[in-house]
């Protein structure tokens, strides 16, 4: 009998067929009903402000690979779906320095300073949105409606009570105030559901994460379909949310994830002196996602403990 000899590696070692390109190109396909939708109702000046982003985004990405003297990887789609949600959380009415800014430091900072796709322990487009707002707070708060400039979106007229609230039909539709991408809600069910199908994500972080912010804006008596409906919430739990870098690996650890990132959004909607919760809720649950991670760990298959 002759000897056999075999190779141990370290896992994952169940591998799937799809890789990197493919994943961000799905979910470049996802995003294009949504960036459709903005170009109808905010005009060329959203396909201007997505078309920068995603151009500074892979600009700043070859640079930066060439510098650092690693493979081009632009190929991949990654900074194309990072450009594109980058421009998508910002307002029609920006400038395009503001999107320039905003791409590249997603992709130099969040991203390739952890060491590149899969390194990063936030979401790029997100820390992005937090860093732009925190620096030009005015310009990143200068929504529209569409045709109507300087317009308070849904969310402001709910926290306020001042305004006229716009019907439930056009927070589905998005001819609502807001930024580029998140308005519409239905482009970005449809966006999800190419997704699901696709399976590049699975329904446990959206369904989770949008459950928990309608049980708790019902308990407390304010209008969940709204909440739902409004702000960057549908954008959040379908797209960003479910960012497989900055995510929990494991499905009670999704779980628990979806579960933080509704409540925190529902606290700073209800209780914070801010009227949106989607970002900085889903950064602070990416900041948690190792510790999740780490106690959610499945037990290896035969482990017996130790009673010592």
């Amino acid at each position: 009998m002759s000897d056999v000899y075999l190779k141990a590696s370290s896992s994952p070692h169940i591998r799937a067929k799809k890789d990197v390109r493919v994943i961000m190109r799905d979910v470049v396909i996802a995003l294009l009903p949504a960036l459709i939708v903005s170009i109808y109702y905010f005009g060329m000046d959203a396909l201007i402000l997505t078309l920068i982003s995603v151009f500074t985004a892979v600009i700043s990405e070859t640079l930066i690979e060439k510098i650092m003297k690693k493979p081009i990887t632009i190929n991949d789609w990654s900074a194309v779906v990072t450009g594109m949600l980058l421009a998508f959380n910002l307002p029609s009415t920006a400038p395009w320095w503001l999107a320039v800014i905003g791409s590249a430091f997603a992709i130099l900072i969040v991203k390739h300073a952890f060491g590149g796709l899969g390194q990063n322990f936030v979401n790029p487009a997100l820390a992005a949105r937090a860093f732009l707002l925190s620096s030009w707070g005015t310009r990143m708060t200068a929504f529209e409606w569409p045709d109507i400039v300087g317009t308070a979106t849904p969310l402001g007229m709910l926290a306020t009570g001042e305004g006229q609230l716009p019907s439930y039909l056009d927070l589905f539709l998005g001819n609502v105030a807001g930024c580029l991408g998140e308005t519409s809600a239905i482009a970005l069910l449809l966006g999800g559901c190419y997704l699901l199908y696709r399976k590049v994500i699975t329904w446990k972080i959206p369904v989770v994460y949008l459950a928990t912010v309608g049980v708790i804006t019902f308990i407390v008596g304010s209008d969940p379909i709204y909440h739902l409906l409004s702000g960057g919430l549908m954008l959040g739990a379908i797209f960003m949310a479910t960012d497989y870098a900055t995510s929990p690996s494991t499905s009670k650890g999704q779980i628990i994830y979806a579960l933080g990132c509704g409540i925190l959004t529902s606290i700073i909607r209800l209780w914070g002196g801010y009227p949106e919760g989607v970002s900085y809720s889903i950064l602070l649950m990416n900041v948690a996602t190792p510790i999740i991670d780490k106690f959610m760990v499945p037990k290896v298959y035969g482990e017996v403990k130790s009673n010592a």
